[in-house]
């Protein structure tokens, strides 16, 4: 949080750090380095709303009882979901496989 003497608060502005590729998370072992910061220290200085980046009148986090968990309105949905029927099928084909597989490993193991 930034907080400045400019007046009354107007906007909140929220930048969500993407994760650099092939990073699920930050960890005590594996921490964020300040390089990685360097996208959002270029956006600070001529801040405008983009992918990573949006703002929230104050009055809504007030309206909110001050609560500034806000998730991206620009962030990819979560989860897509099959039609049932399609989704069975897709679970058939797979345990099929697994069973074709399994069978294979019996196979090569009865040899051993």
């Amino acid at each position: 949080l930034f907080f400045d003497r400019s007046g009354p608060t107007k906007d909140v502005w929220y930048y969500e750090h993407p994760l650099p590729a092939g990073r699920k998370n930050y960890t005590k072992t594996q921490p964020i380095q300040f390089e990685e910061f360097a996208p959002c220290i270029a956006w600070w200085g001529k801040r405008k709303e983009n992918d990573h980046a949006w703002k929230v009148p104050a009055a809504d986090i007030l309206a909110a009882g001050c609560n500034l968990d806000r998730k991206n309105p620009r962030g990819q949905a979560d989860i897509t979901h099959l039609p049932p029927a399609e989704l069975a099928a897709s679970i058939l084909k797979k345990e099929r496989r697994i069973a074709e597989i399994m069978g294979n490993i019996q196979q090569l193991l009865a040899k051993s």
